[in-house]
């Protein structure tokens, strides 16, 4: 059985973001405010179906569970 592995890249174009590495960049820069009481999922930025999909990927897909766990972790970094 073959086990995916999937990049943040692949991760903002399954929530239907642009996933080149300066959209990337721009969209962390621009929504860096997650506060250590507040889940990814949670953020007012995600549709619902963006929502639903991430709290999917955490809970019931362990091959999208790294790359939301980066974006998790890039989104509480403050400068």
């Amino acid at each position: 059985m073959e086990t995916a592995h999937h990049t943040l890249a692949d991760l903002f174009g399954q929530l239907g973001l642009e996933n080149s590495s300066d959209a990337i960049d721009s969209f962390i820069a621009e929504h860096k405010s997650l506060r250590s009481d507040q889940t990814l999922e949670s953020l007012a930025i995600w549709s619902e179906s963006q929502r639903q999909l991430l709290i999917e990927a955490r809970t019931e897909d362990a091959a999208w569970s790294e790359p939301v766990d980066e974006l998790d972790a890039l989104l509480r970094q403050h400068h």
